[in-house]
């Protein structure tokens, strides 16, 4: 008799609760306030090039039973180059989650915040806020029981619970829908809005997912036999995720023209139009946004190290918990003294865009090699949308990099 559907719910959910963390809640609010329905073909587009370099990833871990990290570091032979890699990839990724841990904790906390007032306390004249406290503790919580499983379900329920707020919260502004199919399928790209389609491409094909999931597939699936599951898994949850942020931008079209800056001014702005309710969907929808985020950024961090540094334990030996207890810690002192680490942070951005290229074009690479994957090589009509992911990657590499270098 077969497994429940639900039995083969997997890491698919999880890197769609780590690709919508504020930053994409965020990037969709602006979008949908600036151009109404006009960027939801960028939106689509990029869940299809995220479903395309995820599925690489998952046969990748699934075959090899090796995360992307720990392949890269057998496969590639050369010293130099192999060197190289290690750096960048704890440059861009576990350097870089621990500075973006703020941010997902902050988020989680504009999401509660408006939905109950803040509070704020005060040691010494220095005011601290206790909520970023409530969700380290939180995520500290769950990572610490160290069992998968239970990782799993309950990031699951905080994905669902997301998705249903925040299409709720679409809904609630009844939007057109002969308009909305329109803006997904018909590529528009009004006056000033280049920058927030590679935004929007940029906030969803993120490098870290392809670590997780490549890692997460085999905690949860026992071999090639359950490829075809791991599959559907990753392909639902993504569309899922899509369809999330899609209706970030559609309920932000609802008061296009006006000056907001997150999601949690979108959830304020709303409120004298569709109710109260429309508010705390909104708001319910960013806290668990900022706690999923908040809980897989720092796991990701932790399985690239183990990867890099040849670490065999598994997810609940000591070296692996150190990784992510830094990674909540510094999010949570950071975020509850409102500092902003700017170098941290843009030194995280420029090893994130030298790095997705590079692991993009790794990925093609290796998932062509049948020494590695046998007769589960890429088909040569994936190859072909693959090159042309890897060109749109490239270019979101050039424009991170150029951003922190103040050139445009």
């Amino acid at each position: 008799m077969s497994n429940p559907w639900y039995k083969n719910i997997g890491p698919g959910p999880l890197i769609a609760a780590a690709f919508i963390g504020p930053g994409t809640v965020t990037v969709c609010t602006l979008a949908g306030v600036k151009f109404g329905y006009a960027l939801l073909w960028a939106m689509a587009l990029s869940v299809v090039a995220t479903i395309v370099l995820q599925e690489m990833a998952v046969r990748l871990g699934l075959i090899t039973g090796r995360g992307l990290s720990a392949v890269i570091r057998s496969e590639i032979n050369n010293p130099v180059i192999r060197g190289f890699m290690m750096v960048l990839m704890v440059s861009a990724i576990i350097i870089g989650n621990a500075a973006y841990e703020a941010g997902n904790i902050s988020g989680g906390v504009l999401g509660l915040e408006a939905v109950v007032s803040k509070n704020n306390f005060k040691i010494n004249n220095l005011e601290i806020n206790f909520i970023p406290i409530i969700i380290g503790i939180i995520a500290l919580i769950v990572l610490g029981i160290g069992k998968y499983k239970i990782i799993e379900r309950f990031l699951v329920s905080l994905v669902i619970l997301m998705s249903l707020s925040f299409i709720t919260a679409a809904l609630f502004t009844k939007p057109n829908f002969w308009e909305l199919i329109k803006g997904v399928f018909v590529p528009d790209v009004p006056e000033n809005s280049l920058l927030t389609v590679v935004g929007l491409i940029g906030t969803t094909v993120v490098p870290y997912n392809l670590f997780l999931h490549a890692s997460l597939v085999s905690e949860k699936w026992k071999g090639i036999s359950d490829l075809p599951a791991a599959r559907r898994d990753s392909f639902l949850a993504i569309i899922l995720g899509g369809m999330v942020s899609m209706g970030i931008i559609v309920t932000a079209s609802a008061i296009q023209g006006a000056q907001l800056e997150n999601a949690a001014d979108l959830a304020r702005s709303l409120e004298p139009l569709y109710g109260n309710s429309a508010k705390i969907f909104l708001g319910i929808g960013l806290f668990a946004a900022g706690l999923t985020s908040a809980i897989t950024a720092p796991l990701a961090a932790a399985y690239v190290a183990a990867g890099c540094f040849g670490w065999s334990a598994g997810i609940s030996s000591v070296k692996f918990r150190s990784v992510w207890v830094l990674v909540i810690v510094i999010g949570v002192f950071v975020s509850s003294l409102g500092l902003k680490p700017i170098s941290i942070i843009q030194f995280a951005q420029f090893a994130n865009g030298l790095l997705l290229p590079i692991i993009a074009g790794f990925l093609l690479w290796v998932t062509n090699r049948k020494r590695l994957l046998g007769k589960y090589t890429n088909a040569i009509w994936l190859n072909v949308i693959a090159v042309a992911i890897i060109l749109i990657v490239v270019g979101l590499g050039v424009k991170s990099i150029l951003m922190v270098l103040k050139l445009i």
